[in-house]
């Protein structure tokens, strides 16, 4: 069965910033913050202080991946522009989304440069209070903050420009549900993706179903399952609370709004990667051609447009890609 990994990052080099300072590369796939908390981020073998293109291209052949959705956040740092090159140069495994942080100074100008320079037809927004952009900046709402609203009239100029959203849990200020289910209706020409399916907790299902909701009446959003099992403390395969999670998103949005990722590298250190790529198919939440779009098809419907890859492959690159 085609797959398509909605939810990688790749790591040029370790930068991370976030609400407990910077990061600090140590080796082995481990890191420091500022603040002392010790991560192990890159699986053994994976990679020392990176995950390069090769080296996720290598796990994606070894556990039959064909393509992935290069992702950006504040755990890892930005990888703008390593995202960019590494499109360029495997155009037919890559897609990618940058990141930019709204409350810089510049920040419509790097906008404008990843839109127009460089061909991004993908924006990764991770503003989690716990580990993203919520963590040193005071939390706003999506859509009530003029700063995000400048940024959203300029991709309005993009019809099928993909936002994808990481807000954290509930127990975050930044957790704002009901805030993407605005943002669709304002924009009904923009895709809206939600990651780690809102942070599910098995337990208080209630809680999820009225996130899911909001967004059942707005086809212009989607969610993607990657890391639930890290949410859910899950280390048991088939991971029986994220079957009871996504059946329930399931029978909301209905599996055209639902796609499979793995927030690898990080997510692998937890569970592995051959795991987390084969769970669903031990489960029966999906009818075979179901999990055919879960696996590929709405991932490719929604990143893989036609007009986007040629934005991200034909723009022209003013350096080396060797």
């Amino acid at each position: 069965m085609k797959k398509i990994d909605a939810h990688l990052h790749l790591v040029r080099s370790l930068s991370g910033f976030n609400g407990k300072g910077r990061l600090n590369p140590l080796g082995g796939g481990r890191a420091v913050w500022d603040n002392g908390t010790f991560v192990k981020l890159i699986p053994d073998g994976w990679g020392d202080d990176d995950f390069l293109a090769e080296s996720a291209l290598k796990v994606m052949d070894e556990n039959s991946v064909d393509k992935a959705v290069l992702l950006q956040g504040s755990l890892y740092g930005f990888q703008n522009y390593y995202t960019y090159r590494s499109v360029k140069r495997y155009p037919d495994r890559f897609i990618g989304a940058f990141s930019f942080d709204p409350f810089v100074g510049e920040s419509i100008t790097a906008v404008r440069r990843h839109v127009e320079d460089l061909g991004f037809r993908a924006v990764k927004m991770e503003i989690s209070q716990g580990g993203g952009l919520g963590g040193y900046h005071i939390p706003v709402r999506l859509d009530m903050d003029s700063r995000l609203g400048r940024f959203f009239h300029y991709v309005a100029d993009y019809p099928g420009f993909v936002v994808t959203v990481d807000y954290g849990d509930c127990s975050q200020l930044s957790y704002q549900p009901e805030a993407i289910a605005n943002l669709a209706r304002l924009y009904p020409q923009l895709d809206f993706v939600v990651c780690h399916l809102s942070f599910p907790n098995a337990d208080h299902l209630d809680r999820l179903e009225n996130v899911l909701r909001q967004w059942e009446p707005y086809p212009n959003i989607s969610t993607e399952i990657s890391a639930i099992q890290d949410i859910e403390g899950e280390r048991d395969f088939p991971f029986p609370r994220c079957q009871k999670d996504v059946a329930l998103a399931k029978r909301i949005l209905g599996p055209e709004r639902i796609f499979w990722g793995t927030d690898s590298p990080w997510s692998s250190t937890f569970n592995s990667y051959h795991d987390l790529a084969t769970w669903l198919e031990a489960t029966d939440i999906f009818t075979e051609s179901e999990l055919e779009d879960v696996f590929y098809n709405n991932a490719e419907r929604i990143y893989f447009k036609p007009r986007n890859v040629a934005a991200a492959v034909d723009t022209e690159d003013p350096a080396r890609l060797d």
